[in-house]
């Protein structure tokens, strides 16, 4: 199991950053290697990225998520792939601190290897500076979703 935890501080109000990161959709402009990102409801989504060459697809599952505050998901079988996205605004409200922190297990040698020689941390280090570069450039969002998922509401299918 790997663990990555990295930041970075915007140059967008709290709410203006949260409502972009629930744009998933939007991803692929931002992320390397994601290729595409489905919602498929409130909870939902599927996923498609080329992670070093490798052709990667899966569901995830949001099972927690307040507003302004943080997302939290987890991969939905296959590879484990967890984390939680949180968000911190500074002490004048212009600027929000983005934290990012993934569980993964690597699959495969051409994984295991890029996870020794740490290019998913830096992958994710980059997708989190591209995404600040994305927000401050757009300076508003490009939508934003402001529903909350509680822990154990994605496992309700009424929801």
């Amino acid at each position: 199991m790997s663990t990555i935890e990295k930041s970075v501080t915007v140059d967008v109000p709290v709410r203006t950053a949260y409502d972009q990161w629930t744009q998933f959709e939007t991803f692929p402009s931002f992320m390397e290697g994601v290729e595409e990102v489905r919602q498929l409801d409130d909870t939902h989504l599927h996923w498609r990225a080329d992670i070093a060459g490798v052709h990667r697809e899966w569901d995830a599952e949001i099972v927690d998520q307040t507003p302004d505050e943080r997302i939290t998901w987890r991969a939905l079988g296959g590879t484990k792939n967890d984390g939680t996205v949180s968000f911190a605004p500074d002490e004048l409200g212009q600027s929000t601190r983005v934290t990012l922190r993934m569980e993964f297990e690597p699959e495969g040698i051409v994984e295991k290897t890029g996870d020794a020689l740490r290019i998913i941390d830096r992958r994710t280090e980059g997708d989190l500076e591209r995404f600040k570069q994305f927000i401050e450039t757009r300076g508003t969002e490009t939508g934003g979703w402001r529903g909350e998922v509680k822990p154990g509401d994605a496992d309700n299918p009424a929801i």
